[in-house]
């Protein structure tokens, strides 16, 4: 008896391996993806704008990625009474002055421009064909930052738009390899209509760009959320983001897309070491607990030395 509707995925021809560089961008499920892939010691890189929902958005940041162009003062907008941010950034970037606001995100330019020039996957999540542009620039934003709607426009990505803004990046990008993806995450203040056509869109674009380069793959998250998932039970109580074992669910999925099986003992051995760094210390002064950290330091060493293309672990 089938009671689900499973989805075929044929792997990657070529697969990533640890030493890889990858650059997560895009909407939530790029930072879940992305954060597992780090906490794994992948060489990833996730959102360093900030989470990105728009395709216009998403080019734009991985043309500033690609120039490494500071952000200026003049780029700097003031968000309530206290607080600065740009419009390339999402509100995880609020800052309460100008000068700690662009050193700070030109501290995250300047590391994330090191890691594009060097990555060989680029990971991007699509989340909206809705966009929002302020009207006195006619610039397309990342994110509004709650500031008064009479400020901006908005306007529907069509597929053929979407399309022409991801081939550019392909063009340009020749060399690295573009897996994409579409966020099953519903965007509810867009109304249920107007999200399945922004999702709709997004797929046919995506469909487009990878009949047409052979550098762009599509990995079907929306899918496998919304049909071989489908049942609340795998969302959380807002009933539009996934549970962590839905997203758990995907990863794997993932892991059997787009990584090399080759390295299947290391991320194993790199998950048994993450089970043990977020152990919690009832009794730190006890003899059981000098024990156990020694066992930690063992198993570091023991991962280091096996598998030396896994990122260090601590502090992830």
């Amino acid at each position: 008896m089938e009671l689900t509707t499973p989805i075929n995925i044929t792997p990657l021809p070529q697969t990533l391996v640890y030493g890889d560089g990858l650059l997560f961008l895009g909407s939530c499920f790029a930072d879940e993806i992305g954060n597992i892939s780090r906490s794994l010691g992948f060489n990833a890189q996730v959102n360093p704008f900030g989470t990105l929902y728009n395709p216009a958005s998403i080019a734009q940041s991985i043309k500033r990625l690609h120039t490494d162009t500071p952000f200026s003062n003049n780029e700097v907008i003031r968000v309530g009474e206290e607080f600065y941010c740009t419009f390339s950034h999402n509100t995880d970037f609020w800052c309460p002055s100008e000068t700690a606001l662009l050193d700070k995100v030109n501290a995250h330019l300047a590391e994330a421009h090191n890691h594009f020039v060097n990555a060989q996957w680029i990971i991007l999540s699509l989340g909206t064909s809705w966009a929002f542009s302020e009207k006195d620039s006619n610039q397309i934003v990342s994110n509004c930052h709650k500031l008064p709607a009479n400020r901006f426009n908005r306007s529907f990505l069509t597929a053929n738009q979407t399309v022409a803004t991801l081939s550019e990046l392909l063009k340009t990008f020749p060399d690295k390899q573009f897996i994409f993806t579409v966020s099953p995450l519903r965007h509810l203040k867009d109304g249920l209509h107007e999200n399945q056509l922004s999702k709709a869109s997004l797929l046919l674009a995506v469909d487009e760009v990878c009949k047409t380069f052979d550098n762009a793959h599509y990995f079907p998250a929306y899918e496998l959320l919304l049909d071989e998932l489908r049942d609340y039970r795998f969302y959380k109580e807002d009933m539009i983001h996934p549970t962590d074992q839905a997203v758990h669910y995907i990863w794997e999925r993932f892991t059997e897309f787009a990584i090399n099986p080759s390295e299947y003992p290391a991320m194993k051995a790199a998950e048994e070491l993450k089970q043990i760094l977020q152990h919690k210390a009832i009794f730190p002064n006890s003899d059981a607990y000098r024990k156990f950290e020694s066992y930690k330091l063992q198993k570091i060493k023991e991962l280091e030395t096996k598998f030396p293309k896994v990122m260090p672990l601590v502090g992830r």
